[in-house]
C-alpha cells in the first residue's frame, strides 16, 4: 500500500474511495499515511442502496436490474464519487463479505471492484474465500494492487 501512496503523492494524483463491502477499510487504510490530505479528499461508505443512489447517483434502475453487488452498480459508483470528490482516480467496491447473504448467482466472496482514471476504466469481478474480515482484506488489497497498475 505504501507503494501506491508514495507514487500518487510524488505525482500528485489524487484518489478517491467509494466503498460498500469495505466499509471504508481502503480509507482507513490510505490514510494512515502521513501528507495524504493533499491527494485524499476523501470518500464515501455506501452500505445501503440508498445512499448509493442519493449520494452516488447510482441508478435505481440499475440496482434493480442488476443489483448492488455487480459491475454496473461499481461503474455508477466510480463515476458519482468521482464526480463528487473531484479526484484523478475514483475507486469502488461492493460485494458479498458474508458470511451470510450469498446465492448460488452471488456466492459470499464475490466482490466487484473498479479503478477509473483519467480515460481508463477497470472493473474486476473477484471471487475471494475466506471469512468475513479476510475477504474485506483480500478485497482492499486487489484494489490497490490495480490502482498500482493503473499509475
Amino acid at each position: 500500500m505504501k507503494e501506491v501512496i508514495d507514487k500518487l503523492l510524488e505525482k500528485n494524483i489524487t484518489i478517491t474511495t467509494a466503498e460498500s463491502c469495505t466499509g471504508g477499510l481502503i480509507a482507513s487504510e490510505i490514510t494512515k499515511y502521513p501528507g495524504v490530505s493533499a491527494i485524499y479528499p476523501g470518500s464515501v461508505v455506501s452500505y445501503s442502496n440508498d445512499i448509493k443512489m442519493k449520494v452516488l447517483k447510482v441508478k435505481e434502475e440499475t440496482l434493480i436490474k442488476y443489483g448492488a453487488v455487480s459491475k454496473e452498480c461499481v461503474s455508477e459508483m466510480l463515476s458519482g464519487v468521482g464526480e463528487l470528490m473531484g479526484a484523478d482516480i475514483a475507486v469502488a467496491v461492493s460485494g458479498i463479505a458474508g458470511p451470510d447473504g450469498g446465492t448460488k448467482e452471488k456466492p459470499v466472496g464475490l466482490v466487484f471492484i473498479g479503478v477509473k482514471f483519467k480515460q481508463k476504466l477497470v472493473i474486476e469481478k473477484n471471487i475471494f474465500n475466506g471469512s468475513r474480515n479476510e475477504i474485506q482484506q483480500k478485497a482492499k488489497n486487489r484494489a490497490f494492487e490495480m490502482v498500482l497498475k493503473l499509475i
